[in-house]
């Protein structure tokens, strides 16, 4: 097939757009959508491991249900804004910083820029950390205590991060692999939440949750958005990884390119070091006339994306919210502060003590599971976009070592396992976990208006988002920049 160059309306600074045209998207029918859906499923079940396990209960214990209406809002508007960063991506297989790269003032400036907002909200491996935790009490059967067990559990959240690089040598497609484990962990972790929520959630608490998520509390019989006493920082925190949370939603269109949606079967993908074959990666993007048999194939590839991210992230990430929290807050006194190096083993060791140890124990492995899986995806999601920020980027990357990108990916992998290592040691696992999600709120607030900027100005007409979803993306700004505005005074 001959293909021709076609300029893009955006800085020179990268080569322009090879025009090509939209490949045919698979039409799935039944249970071939599990195939079909991915990068859904992998944002999901980030989310489902920080704030929805760790965040939200804590915030929830702490000040009650009614604020399950700010995490309705954050995912409505994180789902809209994941769609329109796989709009970028089907279209172009470019993920979606690479976009971003061809907006003033420039490659190198958005390169820096972002590579920084990926090191300061995912650099810190706090979710190892507070796996350490639960893996702590699966085999001791206590909670930890500072100072005397914090030796303990930071070897046991160095072999937890290690754990996860070794897991990201292996598949044939990295992506892939996470696709695989996210399906496991999010059927097992919301179907046993779901089932202990039936056996041991009363009815009336149940009712006060799904009034919560417009703002309702059943206990004060009004509504209440903000209660009074807030910890303003815990409820930043909420905000910004109520569903997935800035780098992570944006790494989402890494994962869509590598899943061969649109554009990206075009591009390549990156392979397991043990497994994967060496594949070329086109360091630029394709761009197809917008005909009638392309836009019919845009059509469809749209279709998938909305199943993957309304019908997957958007549900899931509500339900992967709301079950832990009724869970929590049946077994933990309201009011809790739960806090310390046992963060992640509080709902274990409650409900061990009311119900048996067994349920403890069993509630222990999840919660381990969930956030060792989380560090993994954050892991590989800071990995995955830095190795295409400098293949993208650096005509000396691309020639390094004979072209193979697995190279650039494992020696930024091994970078960041260094710095992990060190940052383990730096502060609490849930202070980690609080300033990485607060700065997920201010990059929700920049990522969105930038996002709004590349596919209104930089995507042919015919590609461009609708009204309505510009409306959103200038909305979730406004949302955010709301709550962002709130911690800031509070630290004043």
């Amino acid at each position: 097939m001959q293909e021709t160059r076609v300029s893009a309306a955006s800085r020179p600074d990268l080569a322009p757009w090879t025009r090509a045209d939209l490949p045919e998207p698979p039409m799935p029918r039944g249970l071939a959508w599990i195939g079909v859906c991915g990068p859904g499923v992998i944002v999901l079940g980030v989310s489902i491991g920080s704030g929805e396990f760790l965040l939200g209960p804590a915030t929830f214990v702490k000040h009650g249900l009614s604020l399950l209406w700010v995490t309705l809002v954050a995912v409505f508007f994180q789902t809209v804004f994941n769609t329109e960063l796989m709009r970028y991506t089907v279209a172009t297989g470019e993920p979606v910083v690479t976009g971003f790269m061809r907006t003033r003032p420039g490659k190198t400036f958005w390169a820096w820029f972002y590579a920084a907002l990926y090191f300061l909200q995912i650099g810190w491996p706090a979710w190892a950390a507070t796996a350490a935790g639960a893996i702590f009490f699966l085999f001791l059967g206590r909670l930890a205590t500072p100072p005397a067990d914090s030796t303990t559990i930071y070897l046991i959240g160095i072999a937890t991060f290690l754990g996860c690089v070794a897991v990201l040598l292996l598949g044939r497609r990295i992506a892939r692999t996470l696709e695989i484990l996210n399906w496991v962990l999010v059927s097992c972790i919301l179907g046993g939440f779901l089932v202990l929520g039936l056996i041991y959630v009363p009815p009336h608490t149940w009712s006060s949750a799904l009034q919560g998520f417009s703002g309702y509390s059943s206990v004060q019989g009004k509504f209440v958005f903000l209660p009074d006493n807030l910890d303003i920082l815990l409820l930043g925190a909420l905000v910004g990884y109520s569903g997935g949370g800035g780098v992570l939603n944006i790494t989402l269109s890494n994962w869509a390119r590598d899943k061969g949606y649109g554009m990206g079967s075009r591009v390549g993908h990156i392979a397991g070091a043990v497994g994967g074959e060496r594949s070329e990666l086109a360091h630029t993007g394709f761009m197809f006339d917008a005909d009638a048999g392309n836009l019919q194939r845009w059509r469809g590839w749209w279709r998938i994306v909305r199943v993957d991210q309304w019908g997957i992230f958007f549900i899931g990430a509500l339900l992967g919210m709301m079950l832990p929290a009724l869970l929590y807050v049946t077994f933990v006194a309201p009011g809790t502060d739960i806090k310390g190096l046992a963060i992640s083993a509080v709902l274990a060791n409650t409900i061990g003590t009311t119900a048996g140890p067994m349920l403890g124990l069993l509630v222990a492995v999840l919660g381990a599971w969930i956030l060792f899986k989380t560090q993994l995806d954050c892991v590989e999601g800071m990995t995955r976009a830095v190795t295409d920020i400098l293949w993208t980027g650096s005509e000396r990357v691309r020639a390094w070592r004979g072209g193979d990108v697995r190279a650039v990916y494992y020696s930024v992998l091994a970078v960041v396992v260094v710095w992990g290592i060190i940052a383990l040691k730096l502060a609490q696992p849930v202070m980690l976990l609080q300033i990485g999600a607060n700065i997920a709120g201010v990059i929700f607030v920049i990522a969105s208006l930038h996002l709004l900027y590349l596919n209104t100005r930089i995507l042919p007409q015919a590609l461009r988002p609708p009204l309505w979803r510009r409306l959103a993306l200038v909305g979730m700004a406004l949302f955010y920049a709301f709550f962002v505005s709130l911690v800031a005074r509070s630290l004043i």
